[in-house]
């Protein structure tokens, strides 16, 4: 059945329906996401427009997300649902081989095209647009391949549904629609597939089944000191980072990453998230307080409660730990932009086996 999106203008007590209008066309769908990008993702930063191959196809547009993963979008247009995937996999297939200095060169002249200048380089917009302080593990070595339509058919659908549940295709789609009201247009958006469900389901072509234990992903500036002595991690600053925490299940285990730094600490999750401030500790005479009365970190990772921005921590029981300064790196470790997930590939078996060996870890 394919994908549909209503609109309803509420009046007092009474839905009135509102009319979806034809788009004008999906080159002005192009126009509109090139503009702002952030229509289609939030967390997605626009690195090139009709961006040309070395086999003379063009990619609608090309985007980096958040966690440094690069994003192919082509646009249906009058394609069948067997050329518009065939032709955004033929192009995710030649981004993937991308080295990332031509990856930067492709941002630099599109910044040329647009602003008339170059100054700013690829890496330096990223940090600034994600208000990172080091680049995430993995940047530009992953992708996905999305099909962006002003309608999705069946049979679209159907093939995108197989290559991402059957083969583990990083595939998915975002589907636009216009309503009229009046003389007012609205455009409204929605996603085939959960984005999040997108990453947990990479490289499943090669999978193995999931051993039953996540990775949790840390930003790089957070205070690993405290979240040792208090016992828990943390995610917030928007629900791209935050919502993948309700994913983790109480008496599990996680393997926690300090993003640029290495792998710090193995636990047991306790409880379901939390906000900031209604976290409880111990404090130094055994009473238990909330953490912005115990900690001074604790204040600033409360200071958004309430709003889309607002940080969650997850009580965990530290089974093994390490400080900042010795976390564990090697060549060949699972790395992921999400905050949470559950990594079903062979790289993801290889990294808790070796992290079993450094930190003296029983089977």
């Amino acid at each position: 059945m394919s994908l549909e999106l209503g609109m309803w203008n509420i009046d007092g007590n009474t839905a009135n329906k509102v009319s979806a209008a034809k788009m004008e066309s999906e080159a002005k769908l192009e126009d509109i996401l090139a503009a702002d990008i952030s229509i289609a993702s939030p967390d997605w930063m626009l690195v090139g427009r009709q961006v040309q191959t070395d086999y003379s196809g063009r990619i609608d547009l090309l985007a980096v997300d958040r966690g440094g993963k690069l994003i192919v979008l082509e646009l249906k247009r009058d394609k069948t649902p067997r050329d518009v995937v065939g032709q955004v996999l033929d192009y995710a297939s030649w981004v993937k081989e991308l080295p990332q200095e031509r990856i930067a060169d492709i941002y630099a002249k599109y910044q040329s095209s647009v602003h008339g200048d170059a100054k700013t380089s690829l890496d330096d917009a990223f940090l600034k647009k994600f208000n990172h302080t080091v680049l995430p593990d993995n940047y530009l070595t992953q992708h996905e391949a999305v099909v962006v339509a002003s309608e999705l058919d069946d049979s679209t659908e159907r093939i995108i549904t197989y290559l991402s549940e059957t083969h583990g295709v990083p595939i998915n789609a975002v589907f636009f629609r216009i309503f009229q009201d009046n003389n007012q247009q609205y455009l409204t958006r929605a996603w085939f597939r959960d984005p999040t469900i997108v990453v947990e389901d990479e490289a499943q072509s090669t999978a193995s089944s999931w051993n039953g234990e996540f990775y949790v992903s840390l930003w790089s500036s957070f205070k690993w000191d405290v979240g040792e002595k208090h016992g828990f991690i943390a995610a917030g600053g928007g629900p791209w980072y935050s919502r993948t925490l309700w994913s983790l299940e109480k008496g599990s285990r996680v393997w926690v990453n300090l993003v640029g730094s290495g792998y710090v600490g193995v636990g047991t999750v306790m409880d379901a998230p939390v906000l900031a401030s209604k976290f409880l500790v111990q404090d130094e005479n055994g009473n238990e307080v909330p953490l912005t009365q115990a900690d001074e970190y604790g204040v600033k990772l409360a200071e958004n409660d309430g709003t889309e921005e607002a940080f969650y921590l997850v009580r965990v029981k530290w089974e093994k730990t390490v400080p900042k300064d010795k976390a564990i790196r090697e060549t060949g470790f699972f790395g992921n932009q999400n905050s949470v997930c559950r990594p079903r590939t062979p790289k993801w078996n290889h990294t808790v086996s070796r992290l079993k060996t450094r930190l003296d870890i029983a089977e």
